[in-house]
């Protein structure tokens, strides 16, 4: 089968299904590189590690500890908060936003991003739109519990992030899934919110309403809340897009870093699934390569909209090649390819991107039950403004049974407050236990 029949049946299949023409084409685009054969793949031998980072610490003049300042306050009311908001929390075996998954006093994830937009606005004057990008099956669920008085002027609260037909991995031809025909598509990752944010004229709306910067991160991530002294930096910097970067330590080893690329100096980002197998002893030392991407980025609107008017609409991201089965949970299931891009890997595009390495504090997203635990605990207090803050450090390691405590309502069924973990160093649980509200946790546990 040729290639332009499978690339011609994937075009119409999307035009079907009612995708924009920059969908289409952007699919085009990345399904014609893999096509002539590109895995996506970043060699060590192509890059050297980034020695420097500017510390937050060390270059901002203007704390948000401080009084606030003119420049905070004209930064922030500048700036739009983007929160990614589409995944539903499968790993803790959700079928809904794990942003609604409650945090602390009843409050979900959703109810304290609005609490620390909400504060932040009080404290610094600002408009401060907040919008949300989410898929499918997170829309209805996210818009009917934000508040709709968020909602800034004639801006949109949200959009659906794009979907593409999974590929067969030998042919690259749409597959047919009839048993569950939604298991046909795939959302391409979060460097289709380029897309998005294109076809929607998203940011052409920002600019003329007077908006210059864009700030996102993860909704599950609290610890990115709406910081003025990094909007003040941004501003301040003149930089086109800023990349908020931690320290990596053994348990980062399989997140995303950033290297330098020899043949050109640019900043880029290798992702885990971008690095060959003789790789992998280089990719995960963090003593080599020392920073990594919390996905807490910065961009210039300005700057992006021309990136974006000069690709015809498409931010040409390296490619990652995820190879799948059609039915995640069937491994004997049709064998296909998912065509991916990474939001933050649009660095490399920009001359004068930079990075800023920020506390760890800023970096603090719930993956699993374990970082749940945490997050309920008194390991972080949540202040007036809603902002996660660590309480201790470090901070313990949590370690529990998967077989009893993977699946949120497991979670909940064997945990229920949580003991403080103020003198704790780690806990291992094993088996069916019940964590005591009662328990002295201190030092390293084991349970039972």
């Amino acid at each position: 089968m040729s290639t332009e029949f499978s690339l011609q049946r994937a075009q119409e299949k999307m035009a079907a299904a009612g995708a924009s023409d920059l969908a289409i084409r952007t699919m085009r685009h990345y399904f014609l590189e893999a096509a002539a054969g590109a895995t996506g793949f970043v060699p060590e031998s192509t890059i050297e590690p980034l020695e420097d980072v500017a510390a937050l610490k060390d270059v901002a003049t203007l704390k948000d500890a401080s009084p606030h300042t003119a420049a905070h306050s004209e930064a922030l009311d500048q700036t739009v908060i983007l929160k990614l908001n589409g995944g539903l929390g499968t790993s803790m075996g959700m079928d809904r936003a794990k942003s609604l998954l409650e945090v602390r006093d009843g409050k979900s994830f959703l109810d304290i991003i609005v609490q620390q937009v909400r504060s932040a606005r009080e404290r610094y004057g600002a408009r401060l739109p907040l919008i949300f990008m989410n898929s499918f099956r997170t829309r209805a669920d996210t818009l009917e519990r934000v508040p709709s008085d968020i909602v800034v002027d004639d801006l949109p609260l949200d959009f659906i992030q794009g979907m593409q037909p999974k590929l067969a991995a030998d042919t690259l031809e749409p597959v047919e899934w009839p048993a569950n025909p939604e298991l046909e598509w795939y959302p391409p990752g979060h460097g289709d919110i380029y897309t998005v944010l294109q076809e929607r004229g998203i940011i052409r709306q920002l600019l003329e309403h007077g908006y210059r910067y864009m700030a996102t991160s993860n909704a599950d991530n609290l610890g990115a809340y709406p910081s003025a002294e990094l909007a003040a930096w941004f501003a301040e910097s003149g930089a086109p897009f800023a990349m908020e970067v931690a320290a990596r330590t053994k348990a980062d080893n399989k997140g995303g870093h950033l290297a330098r690329r020899r043949s050109d100096g640019r900043i880029v980002l290798r992702e885990v699934a971008q690095t060959p197998a003789s790789d992998m002893d280089a990719f995960t030392d963090e003593t080599k390569h020392r920073f990594f991407n919390t996905n807490n980025l910065w961009f210039n609107l300005g700057a992006l909209a021309q990136l974006l008017e000069e690709g015809d609409g498409i931010a040409g991201l390296p490619l990652i090649v995820n190879h799948k089965t059609v039915d995640p949970a069937d491994p004997t299931s049709t064998p296909v390819v998912h065509l991916e891009t990474a939001m933050g890997a649009i660095i490399e595009q920009f001359d004068g991107a930079q990075a800023i390495l920020v506390p760890r504090s800023r970096f603090l997203p719930v993956k699993n039950t374990a970082d749940l635990f945490l997050v309920r605990s008194d390991a972080f207090d949540f202040g007036d403004d809603g902002a996660a803050r660590v309480a201790m450090d470090p901070l313990p390691s949590i370690d529990l049974d998967p077989t009893y405590f993977r699946n949120i309502a497991d979670f909940d069924e064997r945990v229920g407050a949580i003991p403080s973990v103020r003198e704790l160093e780690s806990l291992t649980v094993r088996g069916d236990v019940r964590i005591d509200p009662g328990m002295h946790l201190a030092g390293h546990v084991r349970l039972p």
